[in-house]
């Protein structure tokens, strides 16, 4: 079985198209929710832009769950780094994701998870947090809402984050404003941020805090 250690791991999980490669670490002992098991699979934004694991935002997201005292595991798609196979349009990403949930799964029968996903990555969150069941929260970062299919009849089967930068120049901000403040009836925050960009440059310190303070208050509420 593969330990999880306070010092990020590379490993190798295997995937529908061949090897995944990945990286896992064991939340922060002192973290606020450190006693619950909690692990959270993070996903990046489009290979076929520059998409990987190392991006800004996913790194960012990796340490707002470690320091909450929650494992994570972050891995390139198929075709993107040393991850075999080839781009697959959202479709056999899933299928990538499901398969580092069930890596997961047998790695910690006993623990919870969460997904999360940053911009193309957050599609592929979306589309496999209906399969991956249960998820105990959904994180999405600048969810291109107008070009994949996130919710299913305005509902995800469990609560949702959603940060968006209202000077994205990437995904079409009014666009996520209206869906979450529209159409999705489960539990949902939507945390904006009139000055950031697609990448949120120069505002990923007080994302991190958001996205900290709002998953802790979600899943306190939820548990």
């Amino acid at each position: 079985m593969t330990v999880f250690s306070q010092t990020e791991t590379a490993i190798t999980i295997n995937g529908p198209a061949g090897a995944l490669e990945a990286r896992i670490q064991a939340g922060a002992e002192t973290g606020a929710l450190s006693g619950r098991a909690l692990t959270a699979i993070v996903c990046h934004p489009h290979p076929q832009h520059g998409g990987t694991m190392s991006n800004k935002v996913v790194t960012t997201l990796v340490r707002t769950y470690r320091d909450l005292g929650v494992a994570t595991v972050r891995f390139n798609f198929r075709g993107v780094g040393a991850s075999e196979g080839t781009f697959d349009n959202a479709v056999g990403e899933v299928d990538d994701l499901l398969a580092v949930r069930d890596w997961l799964a047998n790695q910690r029968p006993d623990g919870a998870l969460l997904l999360a996903g940053f911009s193309f990555g957050s599609a592929v969150a979306a589309g496999a947090v209906y399969r991956a069941e249960p998820v105990e929260h959904l994180t999405l970062i600048a969810p291109p809402v107008e070009r994949y299919a996130y919710d299913r009849d305005g509902r995800f089967p469990c609560p949702v984050c959603i940060a968006q930068g209202e000077r994205d120049d990437v995904v079409v901000p009014e666009g996520v404003i209206r869906w979450s403040e529209t159409q999705l009836q489960s539990p949902h925050v939507l945390l904006r941020y009139p000055q950031a960009g697609h990448f949120f440059h120069g505002q990923l310190t007080v994302l991190k805090t958001d996205l900290a303070s709002t998953i802790q208050r979600q899943l306190g509420a939820a548990s």
